[in-house]
């Protein structure tokens, strides 16, 4: 598939060309190994001379044909499939740093890579330094002589923040840094991280990439050279994806464009609708002009993605309250998904932080965050002020007034 083609033409033509029976829909290789012509043959392929699936832990025409895909839409030269959105961020970094190396981190991090950075890779000596999105003049006083690796999430999980990946990229290739950047939010539509200097790029594929709420995968983008170095730990640790969940995921990404336009468009106007709300102390969305970082928004994505904050008057008690009413949106972790989600980051996603650092990457113990399904959004609207309504009580009003 040519690279000319557009977005959604790419994600829908390329197919797996591998057919035997001339099937419209490419079928599910749903095998562990896979025969050899001869003994050749079998020698040729274990030797790297030709290329061909060995085992499907390597590879396997599934996988290969939802990472083809994913390499056309987000412009990268290489990549492999994982099990999972956190043994991709793992195997991104383990594969290419050594003891004694040192990472430069946005602050802003998901909760479980925080305890990668923190409690994970220290025990095999690769320490990290935090610093904060929106402080770039921090940045290269942060760089050591052992900094080996950059690695940002844009839009940031869950607070949204965004940091100019242009201006990283300048910096990453200045200091010889590897420039790693966790696309989860924007998806390969919305923003595409290697046209800014990424290296490499990560996904769980969980979310917008499925869609659906129904496989748990990952991906990992980036330079052949880099990729080679990870494919190699992958295919030795196992982080493969099952070739069913990669045929969901293939079929999913025919339809990303057109379920991204639709939540775009219901969290803008959900954005719009609550800002300024009296039962609320802030909203923040990339696309309203009161982001902090709207004019890279608008510079750096197409739209604004399907992700919301606001913090509930009340602090932690309201927040939870406020989940508890509501009647039609879903309680959970996951985001993402046909299905408008809520969950409360401080009681759940990033309850292993201090309060301290919460509080240093903008979880206020009231934030809510809202993945915006493909629900109508007049039914999205009426659930989220129906709870806020009926959670007023749980508001301290001081003595004076």
């Amino acid at each position: 598939m040519s690279q000319e083609h557009h977005f959604e033409t790419k994600a829908i033509r390329t197919q797996n060309a591998n057919s035997l029976f001339r099937e419209h829909s490419t079928p599910i290789y749903m095998t562990s190994s896979f025969t050899f012509e001869d003994a050749e043959h079998a020698r040729s392929l274990f030797a790297d001379e030709q290329e061909g699936n060995i085992y499907t832990r390597f590879s396997n025409p599934n996988t290969s044909e939802f990472i083809e895909k994913l390499c056309l839409l987000e412009g990268t030269e290489d990549g492999i499939a994982t099990s999972s959105g956190m043994s991709a961020m793992f195997s991104s970094i383990a594969a290419l740093l050594e003891h004694g190396d040192h990472i430069l981190a946005s602050r802003s991090v998901f909760g479980s890579t925080h305890q990668l950075l923190t409690q994970v890779f220290p025990k095999w000596g690769i320490q990290h330094t935090y610093v904060d999105i929106d402080k770039p003049e921090d940045w290269e006083a942060a760089i050591q002589d052992n900094t080996k690796m950059i690695f940002v999430e844009t839009p940031s999980n869950p607070g949204l923040d965004l940091i100019d990946l242009s201006w990283l990229g300048i910096l990453a290739k200045k200091h010889q840094l590897i420039l790693n950047v966790d696309n989860c939010f924007a998806t390969p539509y919305l923003q595409q991280p290697a046209r800014f200097g990424a290296h490499i790029v990560t996904h769980s594929a969980t979310k917008f990439i499925d869609g659906q709420g129904r496989t748990i995968a990952g991906a990992i983008l980036g330079e052949q050279s880099l990729m080679e170095k990870i494919r190699f730990f992958a295919r030795h640790t196992g982080p493969s994806l099952s070739p069913f969940n990669a045929w969901v995921l293939s079929k999913s990404l025919e339809t990303l464009q057109v379920r991204m336009d639709r939540h775009c468009d219901s969290a803008f106007q959900l954005a719009q609708h609550l800002e300024g709300h009296e039962e609320l102390d802030f909203v923040k969305y990339p696309f309203l002009p009161s982001h902090p970082a709207y004019d890279l928004a608008k510079r750096q994505m197409k739209a604004g993605g399907a992700l919301i904050t606001f913090s509930v008057k009340g602090g932690l008690e309201r927040g939870r309250a406020f989940l508890n009413h509501l009647k039609l949106l879903s309680l959970t972790a996951n985001l993402g998904d046909t299905r408008t989600t809520v969950t409360h980051p401080a009681s759940t996603t990033h309850s292993k932080l201090s309060d301290a650092e919460r509080a240093e990457v903008g979880i206020l113990p009231g934030l809510v965050r809202v993945s915006v399904g493909l629900e109508h959004i007049e039914d999205i609207l009426k659930d989220i002020e129906n709870a806020l309504e009926a959670t007023k009580k749980h508001v301290t009003i001081p003595a004076s007034q």
